[in-house]
Parts: C-alpha cells; structure tokens; sequence
C-alpha cells in the first residue's frame, strides 16, 4: 500500500459515533462551478491550517475537540468541462515519532498524477435524499483538503458529491483511498508529546479530575477505602494549569514531571489518601495536580490531587464510582518532583 494511504484513510473516516437513523427531506442544491486559482505553489501557503484537526493521542480524560473547517482557501464546487484535471494535492497534518522521544504534528503535502478514477467520481451528483425516516449510521466524516491542478498549473476546490446520508459517495472514498500518494513536502507545526512525558509514561496533557467533578452539579461520596501501602506500584504524573484554563469547565494541565513513584513515597502517599477529614468547603483552582495510576495501566483506581488550592483528591474506582476526600501539605510534598 502506497506510504501515507493509511492517514488519508483515517482522516476520511474521522470520528465513529454510534447509533443510526435520521430525518432528511429531498435533494440539497448542487453547487455551482468551483473558483479556478492561478499557478499552485504549495500546501504551506494555499492550506496552512488544513488537517489541524488530527487529534492528539486519546486519552482517557475525554475525547478530541470537533474538527476545524476542511474549506479552507478558494471556493470549492463542481469541476468546470473547460478545466482538465492533471493530477491532485492532498494537504494535511499526521503524528509521527520526534527524533530524541515523544510525538509532533507534521504538516504534510501528497501528490498523486493517476487520478481518472477520482476524477470520474467527483463529477457523479448527489445521490437523492429520502423524506422521512430512513437509516444512517452516524460516523463523522472529514474529508481530505484535496486540490485538482491541470497542465498549466492552476487549481481549484473540487465538491465531494454526497449520498443519501449527506457523505461523499462510497465512489469518491474509494478513489481517494486507492489514490498512489508522494510526499513532497513536511514541515514540523508542533509538539503532540515531549520526550520528557514520554520517558515518564505520562500524557502530555490531562484535565484536572477534581475540579471537573466538583463543579459540574455532582458531589462525589467519600473515597473509596484505600489500596494497602503495599499493593501494586503507581505511576506519579503532574501537570501545570494554564491560567487561561483555571476555573474552566475542564481545566487542562500541561506535563510538568512524572515517573514510577518511589516505594516509601507510594506506603505515605496511600496512607495519607486513607484519611477521612472532612472536605473544605473551597473554590480555590488548583494551578497543579496530580495523576496517580497503576504503573501497568490496569488493576486499580485512578487518584488525582490537587496540589495547591483547596487541596482535595478524587479517587475513581475501576467499576466508575469516584469519592472527594481532603488532602494537605504533606501529601503535595510527598507527589514532589522526582
């Protein structure tokens, strides 16, 4: 398979949500003929945001913002008969190894010259919209950022025509997908991963547990009762609040430190999440917290900490239970730098 047709792939597909139906009543208007653009020079230039929607990483604090606008740059509708399409650009954005450890976003730009079958497909019309109910399933497409250029070089936005459910065609993804892709241009655009966090296991970003749980009108119960002092080995992640992000409805921290929590460190740690003061009535946020988790992933709660502010700590059950209990100074020195 042609290097970079797994990316299109999944940029094509996006983000599979479940369910299906849906109610649509007749056929969309077509649009008109796509705006014709002088000499092509480059992804940077005619698409410099395209594919900034690639997501980072899952995890498991929540999912990835809903995708940017894929149009961007001239207006995009139906390919004019005066204008013969030569070869085609697909502009995006992939996440690849850094060099030293951890992830960035490259932005790339693809070529393909064998394009009769994309071509075809994109001339085909919309397919009709039933009324009434009808079946659909609800996956999420996003389609490339996709320029047609002719012999002299200009270019233009090509419509992706839709089916019944308002997606591009099965014929417009499949030419897509079978399209013989050359990378002729990367550029680094950020960082999705620094090797820091890498080397520590650590995501490079998480959203601060406790203040989402005790703002959003639930009150969590009591933690639940504690792992011995000798259970299994926990990895230590902190992270720094913006801010920008403090007092938000689900304050993202950025990587400070991280790693395998020491042994004599992890006995005072869960001794001192064992406690059962009663919580502070605060409305502090936190500027730092702490994301504790078994160092094989599997096996035990998560437990997050505030580590200034009001200083309280969230323990999450495997089942999904989750218990507020009151932490202190000492606890926040014990989740110090390693």
């Amino acid at each position: 398979m042609p290097k970079g047709r797994n990316v299109l792939v999944v940029a094509l597909l996006g983000v599979t949500l479940s369910g299906c139906g849906g109610t649509v009543g007749g056929p969309v208007d077509d649009p008109g003929p796509a705006e014709i653009v002088g000499s092509w020079i480059s992804c940077a230039e005619a698409a410099p945001q395209a594919g900034a929607e690639v997501p980072a990483p899952p995890a498991d604090t929540g999912s990835p913002a809903p995708p940017a606008s894929a149009r961007i740059g001239p207006e995009i509708g139906r390919i004019d008969r005066a204008f013969t399409p030569a070869s085609a650009v697909l502009c995006g954005r992939e996440i690849r190894p850094r060099p030293g450890g951890g992830q960035e976003q490259v932005a790339t730009e693809r070529h393909a010259d064998e394009i009769d079958a994309l071509v075809e497909a994109l001339r085909l019309p919309d397919q009709q919209r039933p009324r009434g109910e009808f079946a659909c399933t609800l996956d999420m497409i996003v389609p490339p950022w996709l320029a047609l250029l002719d012999e002299r070089g200009r270019w233009l936005r090509p419509y992706l025509p839709t089916d019944a459910c308002g997606k591009p065609r099965a014929e417009v993804r499949t030419a897509l997908a079978g399209l013989r892709l050359t990378i002729v241009d990367t550029r680094t655009v950020g960082f999705v991963e620094s090797p820091e966090a890498a080397a520590a296991g650590c995501a490079q970003h998480w959203a601060d547990m406790v203040w989402v749980e005790t703002t959003d009108g639930r009150r969590p119960g009591p933690p639940v009762p504690p792992a011995a002092p000798t259970d299994g080995p926990l990895r230590l992640c902190v992270y720094q609040v913006p801010p920008s992000e403090q007092g938000g409805g689900k304050p993202a921290g950025d990587f400070m430190y991280g790693g395998p929590l020491p042994r004599e460190r992890q006995a005072g740690v869960l001794r001192a999440l064992g406690n059962r003061r009663a919580v502070v009535d605060c409305a502090t946020p936190a500027s730092r917290f702490a994301v504790l988790r078994p160092l094989d992933g599997t096996g035990g709660p998560d437990r997050y900490v505030e580590l200034d502010g009001c200083r309280r700590f969230l323990v999450v059950s495997p089942t999904g239970g989750a218990g507020l209990g009151q932490g202190d100074s000492t606890l926040a020195g014990l989740l110090g730098p390693l």
